[in-house]
């Protein structure tokens, strides 16, 4: 089998940047049906062809790129990180091919244009989707990919070319090793929220009132976490914190559940109130959150990216001082 083949080889392998003797459209296709399918047994049955066929032509694509594709997970191949970037080319060169052939016998070709986002767990899900709906609403069509995990990896997939943007809550530090560039989208004040008895609760004499009062906080780290921490010390106020969230979407849940206050941007304030069944409890423009767009690239060129940036700056977010 392939895995086991692989494991024999041993033999360190050129990096995926290294010369390319030529690429076999046959080789692809294979290889993107052994990475749809999870094993060459079902890649075999969908292509029709013999299990050592596809293993050859595998092992004579890894060969020519100089990388190892696979990993194996059980009975399942599993991509490694050259071979997610490479199913991603060989998903568009096939998907070109196909459109090709359709043009070629004058049958309408209705191919929208791929965008793959990568979503910061810290980034709300309401914001996310106010952020992407200019994209989704464009009349040339754009197919939108989102991908949710920590902001390092989704910068590791942003420079092997796995997604084209990533969406964060903070910019891109100067000791990152990664080359790529800030978008600011914005910014937005703060409200705080709570379930009708608790917020009812904590609305006289906000915001003295959060001191010791349950509260659920964004993990340490996230740039929403210090913006609090900054602005209760500069009070004096000490919530009692009973959750820490990485995920934005899960905090409010808690909060709905009544298990502690939570805050939100205020640009979302209506959309929380009626999709968690909770109420405000105070606002302050004191604590900012903001919101970037990462790209590759210095100037933005990939008409989603650019329907993404437009719209934020001029219907969603106050501007970045």
């Amino acid at each position: 089998m392939l895995g086991e083949t692989m494991a024999k080889r041993g033999k360190p392998r050129e990096s995926l940047g290294s010369a390319v003797r030529s690429l076999n459209y046959h080789h692809l296709s294979y290889f993107w049906m052994v990475a749809k399918e999870g094993t060459i047994t079902k890649a075999s049955r969908r292509l029709r062809l013999a299990q050592p066929t596809i293993s050859v032509q595998l092992r004579s694509l890894e060969e020519n790129l100089g990388v190892e594709l696979f990993d194996r997970s059980g009975r399942t191949l599993v991509l490694t990180e050259a071979g997610r970037v490479v199913f991603r080319y060989a998903d568009d060169i096939l998907a070109l091919g196909r459109e090709m052939v359709d043009v070629l016998n004058e049958r309408p070709v209705n191919r929208p244009l791929r965008l793959a986002v990568g979503l910061a767990f810290v980034v709300p899900k309401l914001i996310a989707y106010q952020l992407l709906r200019p994209a989704l609403e464009m009349s040339s069509g754009v197919l939108v990919e989102c991908y949710e995990d920590k902001v390092e990896r989704l910068l590791t997939q942003l420079a092997s070319h796995e997604i084209d943007l990533v969406i964060s809550d903070a910019p891109l530090g100067p000791g990152v090793a990664v080359k790529a560039y800030n978008h600011p989208l914005g910014e937005s004040a703060t409200t705080f929220f709570a379930v009708r008895s608790l917020a009812l609760r904590l609305r006289r004499g906000f915001p003295r009132s959060l001191d010791d009062a349950p509260y659920l906080m964004p993990m340490e780290g996230s740039a929403m976490r210090r913006e609090l921490d900054r602005w209760f010390d500069s009070l004096e106020i000490r919530p009692h914190i009973v959750g820490q969230f990485d995920d934005s979407a899960l905090l409010k849940v808690f909060g709905q559940s009544g298990v502690g206050a939570f805050a939100a941007p205020s640009v979302i304030e209506k959309e929380v109130r009626q999709q968690y069944h909770v109420e405000v409890v105070g606002r302050t423009q004191e604590v900012k959150e903001c919101f970037y767009a990462i790209s590759a690239e210095r100037k933005v060129k990939h008409p989603g990216i650019v329907a993404i940036t437009e719209g934020a700056r001029r219907e969603l977010f106050t501007a970045l001082p």
